[in-house]
């Protein structure tokens, strides 16, 4: 679906000024200002809204993955002009973290111009007189879920130095508050948008939800964004009980979920992580390990392509090529069935219902080709097992640096060179 969001993705551009400069010139805004849209928004300007809403999403996605791929040794990012992938981010010749630079201050100012984007959307549908009820509950439950997704992505990356939550006025930010405050005020507003969407109708499109795109689906997004907040709060039952009212399915397709989507057309975007095989210069490579310790016959391989020649710089190696997106206009999933499988797993070990864990990991396993579990039937052994598929299932999708802090096993990650550092968490920007 090619996006074509001109006017109102620009107007919220003011509060990313304070965070960090907006670089991005989306053109015309016909004569449009924030309070004209809260106001009274016809239908069309409400949808708009949700466009641009949609479509800020994806930008400075590169840097929040490259960000947890490079610091999770997933990945590696080379770059002829752009040193501090392999520097900064993995603490190379004495480097460290800054709050200045680009690969936090991009990517958290793009979550909170979308998190602004959703502030005047709810306003906007609140105060029209030209959608009944349900329809602002359709709005409003959208926004609500997408602005908790963006705020948990920030708080992913800035863990305990914490996030803003509220930032509705611009000129009278709220505080900062801790990672566990943060993680609750992102369930509240989860769940308010679940409440939203009971008695909702959709009357907006959206790209990427197909199967999803009514308030029912929805619904299911939002509470799969919910379990992944659960287990992120150890809340292992609420964990299970969102997972019901998900499009969780053991017997589904993996692939099943809500997605990115790209495109050529005028006003849309190519997917900015993919990079064509056996590239020189500008190259996205798989960590040498993701080959060395996949266990044979295992599918998700083919996510490394062999190299015609290794790429090399500053003491890094690898001869595998980054392939999980294909093409440029391949999309980039939000959340998928097959986390939540795992989610299902990971809930259960905690609750000692390990019967349950154990039929979870062998459908992953042997949907990828591999025979079922043999290990041992504990609760330590299944973390590990469950972390392992993991680390394969969700390669380069953002997940493996936040698992492995979670459960306090970041020093387990593989140090490339003398020096180098696996860093927990980044620093606010300097612009706050």
């Amino acid at each position: 679906m090619q996006r074509n969001f001109k006017i109102y993705t620009v107007l919220f551009c003011g509060l990313a000024v304070l965070f960090t400069a907006c670089k991005k010139d989306y053109g015309d805004l016909n004569g449009e200002t924030i309070q004209d849209l809260t106001t009274n928004a016809s239908e069309a300007q409400l949808n708009n809204l949700v466009s641009g809403t949609e479509s800020g999403m994806r930008n400075s996605l590169n840097y929040y993955l490259d960000d947890v791929g490079i610091i999770g040794r997933e990945t590696y990012r080379f770059s002829n002009s752009e040193p501090r992938y392999v520097l900064d981010l993995l603490g190379g010749n004495g480097s460290t973290l800054n709050g200045s630079n680009f690969y936090i201050t991009d990517p958290w100012a793009a979550r909170y111009a979308v998190v602004k984007n959703c502030n005047i959307l709810i306003q906007a549908a609140t105060n029209s007189t030209y959608i009944n009820n349900s329809q602002k509950e359709g709005y409003i439950g959208f926004a609500q879920t997408i602005k908790a997704y963006q705020l948990l992505m920030n708080l992913n990356l800035t863990y305990t130095n914490g996030i803003r939550v509220n930032v509705t006025n611009p000129n009278n930010l709220g505080p900062y508050v801790s990672y566990t405050a943060g993680l609750a005020a992102i369930t509240s507003l989860l769940d308010s948008a679940q409440t939203a969407f009971t008695n909702a109708t959709v009357s907006f499109t959206l790209a990427g939800f197909a199967g999803f795109s009514d308030a029912p689906g929805l619904n299911q997004f939002n509470r799969a964004l919910a379990a992944r907040v659960d287990v992120y709060q150890k809340n292992w039952q609420t964990a299970l009980n969102d997972l019901n009212t998900s499009f969780f399915s053991l017997n589904g397709s993996f692939n099943t979920g809500v997605y990115h989507e790209f495109g050529t057309g005028s006003g849309d975007q190519l997917n900015p992580v993919f990079i064509p095989q056996n590239q020189t210069g500008e190259v996205r490579l798989a960590h040498p390990s993701y080959e060395a310790d996949i266990e044979a016959g295992d599918d998700r391989a083919g996510k490394a392509t062999i190299r015609t020649s290794p790429a090399s710089l500053s003491g890094l190696t690898s001869d595998w090529d980054l392939w999980v997106y294909t093409s440029s206009t391949a999309p980039i999933g939000i959340i998928r069935n097959e986390e939540l499988i795992l989610i299902y797993a990971e809930a259960n070990i905690q609750l000692d219902n390990l019967s349950a864990a154990v039929n979870a990991i062998n459908i992953i396993r042997t949907g990828h080709g591999l025979p079922v579990y043999s290990g041992a039937v504990t609760a330590s052994a299944l973390i590990t097992e469950m972390l392992f598929q993991k680390r394969y299932s969700l390669f380069f999708e953002g997940h493996r640096w936040i698992d492995l802090r979670r459960y306090n096993l970041l020093s387990t990650l593989p140090i490339d060179r003398p020096g180098d550092q696996v860093w927990t968490l980044f620093p606010l920007p300097v612009t706050e």
